[in-house]
């Protein structure tokens, strides 16, 4: 073990064998440090944070301050840290919160670069590699081996799938699909451009698996599927019928499916967050608002069903309870317990969905 005389190491921190801190660095008293880790000059490492074997951390990151939140109250909460993981100069790395579950969890052997961000609730596979001053908002999963490019940003509750690579500075707002390049387009939007092949390649997929989401990606993002009219949530479904398709081109599959059906805003995590009441709205031909509030843990799905006799929208809507949880009731323009509901949109209306915890 190698710590430098002008090193902070608070009573309580455990370190391992062959740990090395370096001139000016900080270990906190809640601090775990694995067997061979090495922490350069002017580091920081504190809360409640774990860092597993062999990980190094270059000089101003800094990892477990109290996360950006307002939420946060204080609460214990941790900062959970595998083995061969890399954070470059100026990385920061927030634990996670109560609201959010209460952990932000890293696997292994990833490497952070220059100026990355991972918010408070983040959930990092292992084996990506993050660039250049990415920032990853809160409650962002990242599976594994993803690559982004530096300067992309992602929105909170994203999710970014397995093998996926996101060219640099593109703004993500919405779900990754596995396998997929995605890359800044015109505006603020991001497209789907490919598959990852150089990617899956170097990971030591078949040319055949490889083929096989080229074809699926063609079916679902290609232009030319595009022009056909379809849905791209029957172009998925159609796939899925498909009693032969391929293990990889399933996973993308439901992946999408999860975001399209589940989801909000393009975002499956969205429909799972924990806060006490959230709410979407829909303008509706520029005339009227429909408002749909949540209490307690779910979502609502709205589907148009047509005109009535004068002309107004009229709409189902289903609310779907998360796991643990039941359906309780409307209030507001809608009421009682019918499940779906409709509802017409003669005025600008609000409706809140109620859940409560199962039994």
């Amino acid at each position: 073990m190698s710590i430098h005389p002008t090193a902070i190491v608070e009573p309580g921190a455990e370190l391992g064998r062959d740990v090395q801190i370096g001139a000016y660095s900080y270990v906190g008293p809640h601090v775990v440090i694995g067997d061979g880790c090495e922490l350069h000059h002017h580091s920081t490492v504190e809360g409640y944070t774990t860092l597993g074997e062999k990980c190094e951390v270059f000089p101003q990151a800094v990892l477990g301050t109290q996360p950006q939140d307002i939420k946060f109250g204080g609460e214990r909460t941790t900062l959970e840290i595998g083995k061969g993981n890399v954070f470059r100069e100026m990385t920061t790395v927030h634990p996670g919160t109560g609201n959010g579950g209460g952990v932000t969890r890293i696997g292994d052997n990833n490497l952070f670069l220059i100026g990355v961000h991972i918010a408070h609730d983040c959930r990092i596979g292992s084996n990506c590699i993050i660039a250049n001053y990415v920032q990853l908002a809160g409650h962002v999963h990242v599976e594994d081996n993803a690559n982004m490019g530096g300067g992309s940003a992602a929105h909170h509750f994203v999710t970014i799938g397995k093998h996926s690579f996101i060219g640099g500075m593109t703004r993500i707002a919405a779900d990754v699909p596995p396998f997929m390049v995605v890359v800044a387009a015109r505006g603020n939007r991001s497209e789907v451009r490919m598959v990852n092949g150089v990617g899956l390649q170097r990971s030591g997929y078949s040319h055949e698996d490889i083929t096989a989401l080229k074809t699926a990606f063609m079916k679902i993002f290609s232009r030319r599927a595009r022009m056909f009219g379809t849905p791209i949530l029957e172009r998925v479904q159609a796939l899925l019928e498909d009693d032969s398709l391929n293990s990889h081109v399933k996973y993308l599959c439901e992946f999408l499916m999860r975001s399209f059906a589940h989801g909000r805003h393009g975002r499956y995590l969205e429909s799972l967050r924990a806060d006490p009441i959230r709410r979407g709205s829909w303008k509706i031909e520029d005339r009227h608002t429909l408002t749909v509030g949540v209490e307690g843990s779910g979502s609502v799905r709205r589907n148009r069903q047509s005109h009535d006799g004068r002309g107004f929208d009229v709409f189902e809507l289903t609310a779907r309870a998360d796991p643990g949880w039941g359906f309780d009731g409307w209030n507001g323009n809608l009421s009682g317990k019918n499940n779906p509901a409709v509802i017409v949109v003669d005025g600008s209306k609000r409706v809140t969905a109620r859940f409560v915890r199962n039994h």
